[in-house]
């Protein structure tokens, strides 16, 4: 008796996963999307969102918010088989007690606020992280609220401003907000932790406030007027940022990128959009829209930098 087939959606999968092992698709390559998926093999959307679970399953790909699915690993050679044996006592992660210092603590607390979410950077899990009791960290830290504050002045220490910055305040700013947005996209818990209405005291921020600051009021800006032009910026790159946070907690819950998750809810939106009443929405469905948070954070950028310029020439 023939034996089954194997499912469509295993062989697309095994076909980018060869592409993988080839070197073809290298780390933090995109792969193709449900939608391109559906065009190359000519199946299904749900048998291309199966492909991608396949392989995010397998620990092939992660789904990075607005970029899409990339290459997250090369699959792994097998482990070499050693002789059976008697079991090594397993080592105690991190050091003793004694050699803890608030710098092993913070820089452990951002690795798990990293991978799992600010919530997760609990005093009890940055102690087991670190291989101590919990009580042990408040030689060094005083509560969680000064251990975040630790942690946002640390992120922005690794990411000094030029030495030297450029004439034009335009490429001031804008080298001022790109770095902060790569900043956020490093660290997404970032963008919700660091407040608007009730800002931190967090030393490793102010440069960035200062050469704001500066590059305004150079141009004949005063103060006031120079730091609400400051907070709108800062407040534009926070607000799209909180998106990226946002999408990988959607993701961790659901398994599916934003991608796969507005095709799975098109045809919802085609039947609001049946009646005619938007013709604007629905050529716009119709025609597509690409959408990246990268771009979106770049349209606004250019677009607040056209208004500080007019505001300039006043």
């Amino acid at each position: 008796m023939d034996e089954p087939e194997e499912p469509r959606y295993r062989r697309i999968a095994a076909e980018l996963r060869g592409r993988i092992e080839s070197g073809e698709l290298a780390v933090g390559d995109r792969v193709p999307s449900t939608r391109e998926i559906t065009r190359q093999w000519g199946v299904a959307m749900a048998t291309a969102t199966r492909v991608l679970t396949e392989l995010r399953q397998t620990g092939l790909v992660r789904a990075v918010p607005g970029v899409g699915t990339v290459v997250a690993a090369r699959p792994k050679e097998p482990a070499p088989q050693v002789p059976a044996g008697p079991s090594p006592r397993p080592a105690r992660r991190g050091a003793p007690e004694g050699a803890l210092t608030p710098e092993r603590i913070i820089v452990a607390a951002i690795a798990i606020a990293d991978q799992e979410g600010l919530a997760a950077a609990s005093m009890r899990r940055v102690a087991a992280e670190l291989g101590v009791a919990t009580m042990s960290l408040y030689r060094h830290v005083a509560d969680k609220e000064g251990l975040l504050a630790q942690m946002m002045d640390q992120v922005f220490r690794e990411r000094p401003l030029p030495a030297d910055p450029p004439p034009g305040w335009r490429e001031r700013l804008e080298i001022l907000a790109r770095m902060m947005w790569a900043m956020f996209h490093r660290h997404p818990w970032l963008a919700s932790a660091l407040s608007v209405t009730r800002p931190q005291p967090v030393a490793g921020a102010i440069p960035y406030s200062e050469w704001a600051l500066a590059a305004l009021a150079d141009q004949g800006l005063d103060l006031g007027t120079a730091f609400s032009a400051h907070l709108m910026l800062f407040n534009h790159i926070r607000g799209t940022a909180l998106n990226v946070e946002a999408e990988l907690e959607a993701q961790a819950h659901s398994g599916i990128d934003n991608e796969e998750w507005m095709d799975s809810h098109e045809p919802a939106l085609h039947a609001i959009l049946a009646g005619g009443d938007f013709p604007l929405m629905t050529r716009l469905t119709t025609e597509g829209y690409d959408f990246h948070l990268d771009a979106l954070f770049e349209f606004g950028l250019q677009r607040l930098l056209d208004g500080i310029a007019v505001l300039m020439e006043r």
